[in-house]
């Protein structure tokens, strides 16, 4: 399933919050949710509004990126049909970002803070306390303890990051973006041979694919908590894409032509990062994300900007 959530910073996204600060507004989008795409006029008919407000409000709504509209034929005419972005907002009041060097900002997501996501069993979350949700169950990925996960796996699919792009915020050109995370393929049990083609995709454009050796549980990870079962994934590889001005390189090592420029950085004020496992992969072999609390590296999924 897929599941789209809208992270915002309350000092950067005044829009959005504007948006949310209006009974009607908050009427308009749960209609939204509830019975899917409506035109102006239907919204107007079932909350009994004029359709002048109705349509100041959508305004409002679409410059907050809360809905996105179409416009269609219709008898007479055209229609505005408006469409929800997103089934759930999340304020976030602290980002968590440090200056690496004068010329690189690092930024540091939490591994269940996720804005969309789509994954097949088996699957599963857990905090570095206890199970998320229930094993194998995709619904659980969206159970709000999610935000404490310390550990992630599902055999298809991706979940995605929206990274604050803080290069265009300052103004400044980038020259490079790394984003580091620790992975393993993932497997009933363990196997150190079980390969798996792990992608990583920047806003829509897939930049690279690693294959992961397999799902490693020889030995306990130097982080991963006692109560967690030995015959379970227990740490994975740390792994460093870079794309640069010349192309995409995993651990030093040039894995394909995509460059900055196929990114169009520029013209997003994110960055979008999904990592995950294709249908169409060559080696299916799944994936465990280990962040804080699990694994090998004390870290969540690590962005990197540097400008020059």
């Amino acid at each position: 399933m897929s599941r789209n959530f809208l992270v915002i910073d309350p000092e950067e996204d005044i829009a959005v919050l504007k948006g949310l600060a209006s009974h009607g507004r908050v009427l308009m989008l749960k209609l939204l949710h509830e019975k899917g795409p409506m035109n102006v006029n239907d919204i107007a008919a079932e909350l009994s509004l004029p359709q002048s407000t109705v349509s100041t409000n959508v305004q409002v709504l679409e410059d907050a990126g809360l809905i996105r509209t179409e416009n269609r034929k219709a008898r007479k005419g055209s229609q505005k049909i408006c469409y929800p972005t997103a089934e759930e907002v999340l304020v976030v009041f602290k980002s968590e970002y440090r200056r690496v060097k004068n010329d690189a900002i690092e930024v540091s997501m939490p591994l269940g803070l996720y804005t969309s996501f789509e994954v097949t069993a088996p699957c599963g979350l857990c905090s570095p306390d206890s199970i998320i949700g229930l094993l194998d169950v995709p619904n659980s990925f969206l159970d709000p303890d999610r935000m404490k996960a310390g550990l992630v796996w599902f055999t298809r699919g991706y979940v995605e990051y929206q990274f604050p792009n803080n290069a265009k915020l300052a103004n400044a050109d980038i020259a490079e973006l790394e984003v580091a995370m620790e992975l393993s393929s993932e497997v009933p049990g363990t196997s150190a041979d079980w390969p798996s083609d792990i992608t990583l995709t920047i806003n829509g454009v897939d930049v690279g694919t690693w294959t992961s050796p397999g799902d490693f549980g020889d030995k306990r990870g130097v982080f991963t908590p006692s109560w967690w079962k030995l015959k379970g994934s227990q740490y994975g590889k740390l792994k460093n894409w870079r794309i640069s001005s010349d192309g995409t390189y995993v651990d030093g090592v040039r894995i394909s032509e995509v460059n900055l420029n196929a990114l169009d950085l520029k013209s997003h004020h994110s960055i979008r990062v999904r990592i995950g496992v294709k249908e169409n992969a060559k080696h299916p072999g799944g994936i465990n994300i280990f962040g804080k609390g699990f694994g090998n590296y004390d870290q969540d999924i690590v962005l990197r900007i540097k400008t020059g």
